[in-house]
């Protein structure tokens, strides 16, 4: 399994069946996730939004985001002034930090579907 970290906008792809999903899928397939935190409230967040958006699906929608948040994940507690540090280097928010502070602490890949974000790690 290779290590890697997703951001939420890979993960939520996955977890809710999104337009990249079968691209999510590929980039994780066999991935060992090592994740902060914060990535289950904001999957959570996620949900609710769908949640609201789509009232008819509430229980698929709650359903999956079990699912997610079952997958295999090492949750990594997060050094929070570097993630200011990296935030405001990178012109990101803290959330978008905290994964990429992940990726750089562990020296890991991070997917991410974010295009501000994808700039910085290529």
């Amino acid at each position: 399994m290779a290590a890697s970290v997703a951001d939420t906008s890979v993960l939520a792809a996955l977890v809710f069946q999104e337009a990249r999903s079968e691209e999510a899928g590929l980039l994780l397939a066999d991935a060992d996730l090592y994740e902060p935190p914060l990535l289950a409230y904001e999957l959570a967040s996620v949900c609710r939004k769908k949640v609201l958006r789509y009232p008819r699906i509430e229980r698929q929608l709650l359903e999956a985001l079990s699912l997610g948040l079952a997958l295999n994940i090492h949750w990594v507690d997060i050094d929070q002034p570097r993630v200011v540090q990296l935030a405001v280097r990178h012109n990101l928010t803290t959330y978008d930090a905290s994964f990429l502070w992940v990726s750089i602490a562990l020296g890991l890949t991070l997917h991410t579907f974010d295009e501000r974000l994808g700039s910085i790690i290529e």
